[in-house]
């Protein structure tokens, strides 16, 4: 019914089980009320008095603490920060204005009102005049120093060169060189004409004749023996090494590899790997097979349905039975919960709501309005209290005023007269202006006694 009221279905049991049924719910349900009930209670207790203590006294202590807080912020530290910042402001202003009244302003004065005028004068009127003068006498000396180094290394050497060499080579040239190049030539070209052409005409027929007749037909002559010799001799002999060599890998070397090569293999596999593929394959896998099909899967099936039969059977019934006996306490917790806030309030909060309400508010109104017309009342007897003590104190100084300048009359004759007060107190007297003479005594009392 719980269940069904929570919106879950419980399943039905299956056939033949519902005694099991009946005999495992009525201990579940003795031992809910007698054990998970109070177990319910507490924890619905605990939750409660959790729920209370923050609501009631964490977090009104929580705001108190931030309200203290930021009253402490806003009253405290935040003017005190102001203040630091103020005087911070202040420290930096003046420490700014004596490090620039220190090291800034009497440099830059220096510099403004001293160094720059007197350095612009002294460029203006002494270097200024200065390199002008040093530039025209250094013009002067390199003009000089010019003229000087032309008048003796240019102007004799350009002299010797266009009126002694020149003329000189010239005319060498001209009544010398020339005549003896020209005989020279008509030797060489006669030379040429009638003793080295006719000569290299024949170096060259006999060369000729030595390349037709001698060198050519001994060329060809060892070129047919080369020949001749490669032809019969050696490519017969290289054919027969070739033909050797190429039977002996086709009918004796490739058949021994291939031999080796089927051989190898299958002995390594005779010895290193046949005997384990038959324990393998003969042994191994035979007995895995045996032992997981008639063994291990049975084994594996009855556990699996023993597993299903003790969760199906035995841990769902008893888990729904839990559940719904939590269930059930936490309702009777709710219920007694519910009844004893019925009575809180009945017996206690109502009451005193009411007393609160109709006894302790008009008491506290009350006594407001007797503690405001008691402190009007103070203030009032307190004001009247001064004015009538200021006004005897005021009495009490005129009169002992009044008898001092009676006995200084008395004694020296006519008083001197003080000078004028000013409207603020004096240095000398806790008399304000108001209370002083009207008249304003002019003249200096002891100047008007020594005259």
């Amino acid at each position: 019914m719980d269940l069904e009221k929570h919106g879950r279905h419980e399943p039905p049991p299956p056939a033949g089980q519902g005694c099991v049924y009946a005999v495992v719910r009525i201990p579940v349900r003795i031992l809910a009320v007698v054990v998970v009930l109070p177990v319910r209670v507490v924890w619905d207790l605990l939750a409660l008095g959790a729920r209370a203590m923050h609501r009631r006294a964490l977090r009104p202590a929580g705001d108190a603490v931030a309200r203290a807080c930021a009253w402490l912020h806003r009253s405290l530290l935040a003017p005190l920060g102001r203040a630091l910042a103020w005087l911070a402001r202040g420290t930096g202003l003046v420490l700014k204005w004596a490090a620039q009244a220190v090291f800034y302003w009497p440099w830059a004065g220096l510099w403004r009102y001293v160094l720059a005028p007197a350095g612009d004068a002294l460029w203006r009127w002494v270097l200024i005049p200065l390199g002008q003068g040093l530039a025209l006498l250094g013009r002067g000396a390199a003009a000089a120093l010019g003229w000087l180094a032309k008048a003796l290394f240019v102007w004799p050497w350009a002299a010797l060169w266009r009126y002694v060499l020149v003329p000189g080579c010239a005319a060498l040239y001209r009544h010398l060189l020339r005549p003896a190049g020209q005989g020279l030539e008509r030797v060489l070209l006669a030379l040429v004409r009638y003793l080295l052409k006719p000569a290299g005409a024949g170096v060259v027929w006999t060369v000729a004749a030595v390349w037709r007749y001698l060198l050519k037909p001994a060329g060809a002559g060892v070129v047919w023996t080369v020949a001749a010799v490669w032809r019969y001799l050696l490519k017969p002999a290289g054919a027969g090494v070739v033909w050797t060599v190429t039977a002996v890998w086709r009918y004796v070397l490739t058949p021994a590899g291939r031999a080796l090569v089927w051989l190898v293999p299958r002995a390594l596999a005779a010895v290193f790997v046949w005997p384990w593929a038959a324990v393998w394959r003969y042994v191994l896998v035979p007995a895995a097979t045996g032992a997981h099909r008639y063994l291990l899967a049975p084994l594996g099936h009855g556990a699996a349905r023993l597993a299903r039969g003790l969760y199906r059977h035995v841990l769902t019934p008893l888990g729904h039975f839990a559940a719904a006996t939590w269930r059930l306490a936490g309702r009777v917790s709710r219920a007694l919960g519910r009844g004893l806030v019925w009575l809180w309030r009945g017996c206690v909060a109502r009451p005193a709501a009411w007393a609160y309400r109709q006894v302790a508010t008009p008491a506290g109104h009350l006594l407001r309005e007797v503690w405001r017309t008691s402190r009007s009342a103070a203030r009032l007897v307190w004001r009247t209290s001064r004015t009538a003590t200021a006004e005897a104190w005021h009495t009490a100084r005129v009169a002992v005023r009044d008898a001092r300048a009676g006995v200084r009359q008395a004694l020296f004759g006519t008083p001197p007269r003080e000078p004028a007060r000013s409207p603020a107190r004096t240095l000398g007297s806790k008399t304000a202006a108001g209370n002083a003479p009207a008249a304003p005594i002019p003249a200096s009392p002891l100047h008007k006694r020594q005259g």
